[in-house]
């Protein structure tokens, strides 16, 4: 009988350690991506992550000023290509920001007036994002050129978190199982 008792309550032990472990781990997860929420809110994200037909410019996030618009493909319609204007890299006074591949996200990837909750299902959700992974995620947001470009802006403010950490917070969110925030 005592040795039943010990086994229960060892069993019992390890139960609740490894359930206090995945909500640790998912403690951890949730203050990742609120970290990641703060560059993802910045006006280097979200200048060109907006629900509206063009796209956003400045700190004060204004229309951008060429009245450019959406086009089909996110990058401005065929007569004003967002290409016209921004090149692979900065303009050498950073007046005309660069970088490969510049476009708008789609609309289905506008984060504003979204909630952290809502915000990191629109990023997992493989029917608003592009349809990647969360590998192919944190790979768009830890190497993509274009995602790339917010830290070295041409004069801009660049996002709160340091590259390098909003690197490691990214990785850090998906390997501790990528939770959103309640």
């Amino acid at each position: 009988m005592r040795n039943a008792i010990f086994a229960c309550g060892a069993l019992l032990a390890c139960v609740a350690s490894a359930a206090c472990a995945q909500g640790s781990a998912s403690d951890e997860s949730v203050s990742m991506f609120k970290q990641m929420a703060e560059v993802l809110r910045h006006p280097r994200c979200m200048n060109c992550h907006t629900f509206t037909d063009f796209p956003r410019q400045g700190d004060d996030r204004h229309r951008h000023v060429q009245m450019v618009v959406r086009g089909p493909n996110n990058s401005g319609f065929p007569t004003l290509q967002c290409s016209a204007c921004h090149q692979t890299t900065n303009v050498a006074d950073g007046a005309v920001p660069g970088a490969p591949n510049w476009h708008l996200a789609p609309l289905s990837m506008g984060w504003e007036r979204l909630s952290d909750n809502a915000l990191c299902r629109v990023l997992k959700d493989t029917r608003k994002n592009g349809g990647k992974s969360m590998d192919a995620l944190v790979h768009h947001m830890t190497d993509d050129p274009l995602v790339q470009w917010a830290w070295s802006p041409g004069g801009r403010v660049p996002p709160p978190l340091a590259q390098a950490e909003f690197h490691r917070v990214v990785r850090r969110w998906a390997e501790t199982g990528a939770a959103c925030p309640r």
